[in-house]
């Protein structure tokens, strides 16, 4: 086998089953970290052998195996006797289990990375990280701080979690609650980093958003009578429903309200509008609920055959009451604008500013939308070259020079 071939399969093997083998690793350690350090051991040593040898028939067993004897070797050798005869304890009662029959034990470690004694804010980055594999640079530039001080402030909580002796499990009803914010605002947040590769070419990146929709499917069986876990999984579904209509033949991206419906899958909205109404009959609004309602609401254009730009905007408003936020009052500004014309959604957006980064993409987007709406080519010229300067996504890019050269002068 060739390296390249040998790589591929590794690859493979990590973007699918990353966070399922370090929950298991790190539920019998009690480390995250440790349990990272032999994943990582057990992919060198996979490009090392595989060209040679093969690749194995159950290659997930195969990276458990050397990883298990890393954590071993590295327990006998620990200067903590204590941890070590643990560790060595926990791997031993294990010895016999293959990878193939091993639980999914991500939501475990989910919740214990939303332990009360781990910072709140931290919870979300730390799930990102020890259950969906994203690095430090990744996860800091999602939650807007430097990938040095990201990548110290994990380092210290996996730390916390090793000498606290927190318990991996799913904790029962009664502590569910203080816990469950951070697990689904997590895997939202591994969805949104997966948002980009709109056209699905990164296979790391769709595998990323197909694991989060995984883990929202879950939690929402876990937990029926959960509305926000509901909205979760219908929030997610509504997007993962557009994927195939987000780009144009050229690769551009199509906006929402350019999408061809037909081009949506039915299978997967009708899913999400299931979850959607076990919701509501809870009576219990919630963030993910209203954005999915906000993306239903969208969605309806697929059979009434017009936006219902009025609801949306009420919904917007409810969002801003419920979990208020800059994205939340970027998307009232551009409903506003479709329900009620270009020039008060620009004073909205304009008053909202403040409350969004100066470098935020999006808000520049939508405001050279506006200006070109309302006949201001030149200020609209200049908030596309912001826009476009503030983003690498190709096809994004290419969506913007286009609208940008379409001014008139």
């Amino acid at each position: 086998m060739s390296d390249a071939a040998a790589r591929a399969a590794a690859e493979a093997v990590a973007r699918t089953q990353y966070g399922r083998l370090v929950a298991w690793l790190a539920r019998r350690t009690r480390d995250i970290a440790a349990a990272e350090d032999a994943l990582a051991e057990a992919l060198r040593a996979a490009l090392e052998t595989w060209p040679a040898r093969g690749v194995p028939d159950a290659p997930e067993a195969w990276l458990l195996t050397v990883a298990r004897r890393h954590i071993g070797r590295r327990a006998r050798h620990s200067g903590v006797q204590a941890a070590a005869v643990s560790a060595l304890a926990m791997l031993a009662d294990e010895a016999a289990r293959d990878a193939p029959d091993m639980p999914d034990e991500r939501l475990g470690l989910m919740f214990v990375c939303a332990h009360p004694e781990i910072e709140p804010a931290l919870r979300a980055p730390l799930m990102l990280q020890a259950v969906l594999g994203l690095d430090a640079a990744r996860i800091a530039g999602a939650f807007l701080v430097s990938p040095a001080a990201m990548g110290q402030r994990l380092t210290r909580a996996k730390a916390r979690i090793r000498d606290r002796g927190l318990r991996f499990e799913v904790p029962g009803l009664e502590d569910w609650a203080p816990r469950l914010g951070a697990v689904l605002d997590a895997v939202y947040a591994a969805y949104g980093s997966a948002w980009p590769d709109m056209a699905g070419v990164d296979r790391r990146l769709t595998g990323l958003a197909q694991e989060a929709l995984h883990l929202a499917r879950l939690l929402a069986a876990l937990l029926p009578e959960e509305p926000e876990a509901r909205g979760l999984a219908a929030l997610i579904l509504h997007c993962e429903a557009r994927r195939a209509a987000r780009r144009d033949a050229a690769g551009h991206l199509v906006p929402l309200t350019e999408q061809d419906p037909g081009a949506w899958d039915a299978a997967l909205a009708a899913e999400a509008e299931t979850h959607l109404a076990a919701a509501a009959r809870a009576g219990r609004a919630g963030r993910f609920q209203v954005e999915a309602a906000i993306q239903s609401a969208h969605a309806a254009r697929g059979v009434m055959g017009g936006t219902p730009w009025a609801a949306i905007v009420a919904l917007y408003d409810l969002l801003l009451r419920v979990a208020p936020s800059a994205g939340a009052l970027l998307g009232r500004a551009a409903a506003v604008a479709e329900a009620r014309g270009a020039a008060e959604g620009l004073a909205l957006l304009d008053a909202a500013a403040g409350e969004a980064p100066p470098a935020w993409q999006p808000l520049w987007a939508v405001r050279a939308h506006l200006l070109a709406r309302l006949g201001r080519a030149a200020e609209a010229r200049e908030a596309y070259d912001r826009a476009i300067g503030l983003t690498s996504e190709p096809g994004e890019r290419a969506f913007l020079q286009a609208r940008r050269a379409a001014l008139p002068g």
